[in-house]
């Protein structure tokens, strides 16, 4: 059974930074994704990072120059570090992990929360 447990979250004042991490265990297989989703209040999830096995990464608009992912295959751990952190930051972050080749199992882990005030 696949799980994922963050750690990391927290609060800070505007333009502070947070490292947040995950860990996935129970995955049998090594080409997949792994990332971060956020939810705001009122908002739908959306997309922060993801990193592939490869090491290819994709940033949402919003966090490009700000955020930096990486990920051990290895330990099959994803971290995401959060410089010049905004109030829009805010929000709960979701580590996933999704298999890259059909069926494409998605699974997420519990959510942590960030909070940025000024």
């Amino acid at each position: 059974q696949v799980h994922l447990v963050e750690s990391g979250g927290g609060s800070v004042q505007t333009g502070g930074s947070l490292t947040l991490s995950c860990l996935a265990s129970g995955i049998g297989y090594t080409n997949f994704v792994m990332g971060w989703y956020r939810q705001a209040p009122g908002k739908q999830r959306e997309l922060v990072a993801s990193v592939t096995s490869g090491g290819t990464t994709n940033y949402a608009d919003s966090v490009e120059g700000r955020f930096t992912i990486s990920r051990d295959n290895r330990k099959n751990t994803v971290s995401m570090q959060m410089n010049d952190l905004k109030s829009e930051d805010t929000g709960v972050y979701y580590c996933y992990t999704r298999r890259v080749v059909t069926p494409t199992f998605l699974y997420w882990g519990q959510g942590t929360q960030v909070t940025v005030s000024s």
